[in-house]
């Protein structure tokens, strides 16, 4: 643990990448491969399962700092991190500990089986030997909470060099359901490989975003600048729905979202177009709601995101279909290295074949001649129930992660309305001294109504000024949370809005941030709740 707790600590110190790639070739050639592989795991968002819920964790937490309930809950409130908050405020450590990242976490895979006083022997011992950033790091894995401050393709990177490996060839192999426990680290670098695993996606093609003007028409010609000539790309609309890999392996199926979370069961709508395909097929594209032939809105579709039994009135509220936009195995090979338009060939014979094709939908390609011809039908995005426009290069090959040159995400500008920020809370992490998360508010009458959260957008010194007037103008504290005067007003962009019954507002935003600070405007300047609303539409 002192190896993997030292790791996160010169991580969390440094912002320049070629550092951050050498401390993670250190700490890899410094420790055992099985702590190689759990390192891996939790970086890659496969953390162990919780065995002790938050509210025992606090009390035990309270009880072995040896202080009062009402001081650790105004410590963590200073703090902002429940972990680190435990850490701080325990005895310095009685003993030491030498044990590895993997036993600590062979350890509390353990817990599930014992009874509550042994878990909090177990937990408070356990504490007592390490020391504080130790403790830290030990809290956050333990409770869930583990998140560090580098992207993954640093960490395959910095793999990829020591093993000798193409950094896509990992980025593969890391795919899927594995868990340290049973996938070893000589089997991830092996030359060849292992190919048990039927249940495998590749990993996934992003677009690379379009920078933004104010005027279409330079838009159009900031394309041409940077694309070259229209006749090389093909466009497509993007859709706003669930990204997913779809598979057919030796007469099994399976559905991978992006984020590498399992989803086979949870459209079984799907189903039944995935079991008529050749086995060695494998389809990119999105999911989303549809009915009488049009996509919904994704809030329909987020209505039966996350639940564990999909009854029939939600599958009657949310059917869905997928929108196929790309084909990565066809006949059992891989086909990734061939040209988008050889892929986009392959896609449409497939979908020309199926017997579903109410839910096994190809993305159409958008017909244009110029980019200021595209620039106009790009207006038409919202009718769509898309995000704007894709583009890929005709002779691209499907590549790893997101690459800057053959796939591209054309956004509409977002809707945005201006408003006045009523509460705030300190962040989390390296800011969780300073008030980031804010809830603002529109004019209702001569009421101001809470309608969005947001902490993206604002420079640092920008954070520093809210920060300060937030501290200077607390009108009242609920726990975590300040009611301040109400006088800062910003300009909120979002991608899109809905109804909502469980709002006070009566609307949900989709993807909410700050664009910019108002310092022009007073707050009795700020947009109204009947202007949020007519933006829903019909």
């Amino acid at each position: 643990m002192k190896a993997f707790a030292q790791l996160f600590l010169s991580l969390d110190e440094t912002n320049k990448t070629n550092e951050k790639v050498k401390i993670l070739k250190d700490y890899f050639i410094s420790v055992p491969d099985s702590d190689k592989m759990h390192m891996l795991a939790l970086f890659t968002g496969r953390k162990p399962k919780r065995q002790i819920n938050a509210t025992l964790i606090r009390n035990w937490a309270i009880e072995a700092s040896n202080i009062p309930a009402w001081l650790f809950e105004e410590s963590y409130h200073v703090v902002g991190d429940l972990a680190e908050t435990m850490s701080l405020l325990m005895p310095p450590n009685t003993s030491g500990s030498n044990k590895t990242l993997t036993e600590w976490i062979a350890e509390i895979n353990t817990l599930g089986h014992k009874i509550e006083e042994e878990r909090k022997l177990w937990l408070i011992g356990s504490w007592a030997m390490l020391d504080t950033q130790e403790r830290f790091v030990f809290n956050k894995i333990l409770t869930g909470g583990f998140r560090v401050g580098v992207s993954q393709n640093l960490v395959i990177k910095a793999l990829a060099d020591i093993a000798g490996l193409e950094a896509a060839t990992l980025t593969h192999r890391i795919m899927g359901s594995w868990m340290p426990e049973t996938y070893q680290y000589k089997q991830l670098i092996a030359e060849q490989g292992i190919a048990d695993d039927i249940s495998r996606p590749y990993p996934f093609f992003l677009a690379y975003p379009i920078q933004e003007t104010s005027e279409r028409q330079r838009s159009a010609e900031e394309l041409k600048g940077v694309l070259g000539d229209a006749s090389h790309w093909q466009a497509e609309w993007k859709w706003d729905g669930i990204r997913a890999q779809m598979i057919k392996r030796d007469g099994k199926i399976f559905i991978w979202s992006r984020g590498q979370d399992l989803a086979t069961d949870k459209f079984p709508e799907l189903h039944p177009f995935l079991n008529a395909l050749a086995d060695g097929t494998v389809i990119d594209g999105e999911i989303l709601s549809f009915r009488g032939g049009l996509p919904l809105p994704f809030n329909v579709l987020q209505t039966r995101i996350g639940r564990k039994n999909l009854n029939k009135k939600i599958l009657e509220e949310s059917p869905v279909a997928v929108i196929a936009y790309d084909c990565l195995e066809y006949a059992g090979e891989d086909i990734r290295p061939k040209k988008q338009s050889e892929r986009r060939h392959v896609l449409e014979q497939l979908q020309a074949a199926t017997a579903f094709p109410e839910v096994f939908r190809l993305s159409a390609l958008i017909s244009f001649n110029s980019w200021e011809e595209l620039a106009v039908i790009r207006e038409q995005s919202r009718s769509m129930i898309a995000e704007g426009i894709m583009l890929k290069r005709k002779s691209a090959t499907y590549q790893v992660g997101r690459r800057r040159g053959d796939w591209w995400k054309w956004k509409i500008d977002p809707l945005s309305v201006d408003a006045v920020m009523i509460y705030a809370q300190k962040g989390h992490g390296r800011r969780a001294d300073l008030y980031t998360d804010y809830t603002f508010a529109v004019w209702d009458g001569d009421q101001l109504v809470p309608f969005a959260k947001a902490y993206s957008g604002l420079t640092d010194q920008e954070i520093n000024k809210v920060d300060n007037f937030v501290k200077r103008n607390t009108i009242e504290k609920f726990g975590p949370v300040r009611t301040v005067k109400p006088e800062l007003v910003f300009e909120i962009g979002f991608e899109g809005i809905n109804r909502s019954t469980r709002h006070k507002s009566g609307v949900a935003l989709r993807f909410p941030r700050i664009l910019r600070w108002r310092l022009d405007k007073p707050k009795e300047e700020a947009d109204t709740l009947d202007t949020l609303k007519a933006l829903l539409g019909g």
